[in-house]
C-alpha cells in the first residue's frame, strides 16, 4: 500500500505541472532557446530538492549514467514539443496526446516484454475506460496546423518513453544506483545538456525580459514538482505493475485536474464529469475485478 501512496501524491504533483508549462509557455514563448531553458532551470531546481532528500550522497554505475542520459533527453524534446504543441492546440488537446502516450507505452511494454499477465481483464477495462475518458474531455482548438504534427506525435511518444526508460531501470539486473540516484543523474544530465546547448547556440542572443524573473520561478516550481514526482514513481515501479501504474496515473490526473477546475473560475462541464466518472469506474477495475 505505501507505493499505491507514493503513484497518488505523485497524481496530485503532475495535475499541476501541465498547467504551469502552459503558463512559463505564455510568459517566455516557445521557442528551441526558451525550451533549453525551461529544461536546464527546471532540471537546477530539481536537482537541488533530490539532493536534499537523499542527504547529498552521489551513486554511480555506468547503466544508470546511460540510462539517466536517454532520459534526459527524451525530457528535453517532450518540454520542446510541449511548447510547440501548445502554440496551436488547446491545453485538452495536449492532455489527451500526453496522458494517452504516457500510459499506453508502459502499458504495453509491461505486457508484452515483462509478463505482466495477472489481472489481465481488468487491466484491459482499465485501459479502455480511461481512454474513452481522455477522449471525452477533448474540445476543438480555434487554430491547427498541419506542420505541428510532428509535434503531437512527439508529445506522445517522448511522454511515453519517460516510463519505458523508468521501467528498463528498475526491471534491469545489470549494476545500478538507487531509485534517488537514478533521479538524481537525470537532473545532472539534463542541466549539462539543456544548460550548455543553451550557452553553445544562443547565450549572445539573449533579450532582458521583464517576466524573466517570474518566468524562472515558475520553471524552477515547475522541474521540482516534476523531479520529485517521477521519483516516487520510480519507486512505486519496484513493486507496482507499468501496466497498473501508469493507467493509475493518467485517470488521476484527469481526476485531480478535474477537482482543481471546480474551484476555480472555469467549472468543469457534465462532459467532464462523466468523463472522471468513467476513469473512476476504469481505476477502480483494478482492484474489484480479480482477473
Amino acid at each position: 500500500m505505501p507505493y499505491y501512496g507514493m503513484i497518488i501524491v505523485s497524481v496530485f504533483m503532475f495535475g499541476g505541472c501541465f498547467a504551469l508549462n502552459d503558463v512559463y509557455r505564455k510568459m517566455r514563448g516557445s521557442s528551441l532557446k526558451i525550451s533549453l531553458e525551461s529544461s536546464s532551470v527546471g532540471a537546477l531546481a530539481g536537482l537541488v530538492i533530490l539532493l536534499l532528500l537523499n542527504g547529498f550522497q552521489f551513486e554511480f554505475t555506468w547503466f544508470t549514467l546511460l540510462m539517466a542520459f536517454c532520459a534526459s533527453l527524451v525530457g528535453i524534446g517532450f518540454t520542446f514539443c510541449t511548447f510547440k504543441a501548445l502554440d496551436v492546440i488547446n491545453l485538452s488537446l495536449f492532455s489527451l496526446f500526453s496522458m494517452l502516450g504516457g500510459m499506453t507505452l508502459p502499458f504495453m511494454q509491461g505486457i508484452l516484454f515483462y509478463g505482466e499477465h495477472g489481472q489481465i481483464l481488468a487491466k484491459i477495462v482499465c485501459f479502455a475506460c480511461i481512454c474513452a475518458a481522455l477522449a471525452l474531455t477533448v474540445t476543438k482548438s480555434n487554430e491547427r496546423k498541419k506542420s505541428a504534427t510532428i509535434y503531437y506525435i512527439g508529445i506522445f511518444v517522448l511522454n511515453g518513453m519517460s516510463g519505458v526508460l523508468s521501467k528498463i531501470f528498475t526491471s534491469s539486473p545489470l549494476e545500478k544506483t538507487s531509485a534517488a540516484g537514478y533521479s538524481i543523474w537525470i537532473a545532472i544530465c539534463t542541466v549539462v545538456l539543456a544548460g550548455g546547448l543553451w550557452l553553445f547556440f544562443f547565450r549572445n542572443r539573449g533579450e532582458k525580459s521583464p517576466q524573466m524573473w517570474k518566468s524562472a520561478g515558475v520553471a524552477a516550481a515547475n522541474g521540482a514538482i516534476n523531479r520529485i514526482a517521477n521519483y516516487l514513481l520510480v519507486i512505486a515501479l519496484l513493486r507496482v505493475d507499468a501496466s497498473v501504474q501508469y493507467p493509475l496515473v493518467t485517470g488521476g490526473v484527469m481526476i485531480v485536474s478535474t477537482l482543481l477546475c471546480y474551484f476555480g473560475e472555469k467549472k468543469p462541464t457534465k462532459k467532464e464529469w462523466l468523463s472522471v466518472l468513467i476513469a473512476f469506474v476504469g481505476m477502480l477495475a483494478l482492484f474489484a475485478i480479480p482477473i
